[in-house]
C-alpha cells in the first residue's frame, strides 16, 4: 500500500493529493511567512508593553499623594504590584512566543527539505509510477 492514502474514505495515490481538483502537484510548498508575521506580532507587543510599567508607577504617584492614612492605600500598592508582575509575565510570555514562531518556521522548512529528498530517489526512477 506504498504511495497511497486514505483521503474522506477512499484511497487516493500521493500524486493524486497535491492539487484541488486532484491533477496532483510536484512540490510541497510551505511559507514561513504567516510564523514570521506572528512572531513579530508578539516581539511588537513585548516592545510597547515596555514603558507600561514605568506609567503605571508614574500614575500611582499622584494616587499615593492624595490618599495617605487611607486603608485603601495597602489594598492600591497590592494591585498595582500584581498588575506590574503581569505586565513583567506577559512581556516573557511575547518573547518566548516570538522566539518559538520562528522556530516553528525554520524547523517546518527544515522538514519539508528532509522529506522531498527523501522522495528524491523515487522521482528519478520515474515517479514510481
Amino acid at each position: 500500500m506504498s504511495g497511497v492514502a486514505v483521503v474522506g474514505g477512499q484511497r487516493q495515490r500521493l500524486r493524486d493529493l497535491g492539487g484541488a481538483g486532484g491533477g496532483g502537484g510536484d512540490e510541497l510548498k510551505h511559507s514561513d511567512g504567516p510564523w514570521m508575521r506572528a512572531a513579530g506580532g508578539a516581539e511588537a507587543l513585548h516592545t510597547q508593553l515596555g514603558p507600561v510599567k514605568a506609567e503605571l508607577e508614574t500614575a500611582h504617584e499622584g494616587v499615593v499623594a492624595g490618599t495617605a492614612g487611607l486603608e485603601a492605600l495597602t489594598e492600591l500598592g497590592a494591585v498595582r504590584e500584581s498588575w506590574q508582575r503581569q505586565i513583567e509575565a506577559a512581556r516573557g510570555e511575547c518573547r518566548s512566543l516570538a522566539g518559538n514562531l520562528r522556530d516553528v518556521a525554520r524547523a517546518q522548512g527544515e522538514t519539508n527539505e528532509a522529506v522531498r529528498q527523501s522522495f528524491a530517489p523515487v522521482a528519478a526512477r520515474g515517479g514510481g509510477q
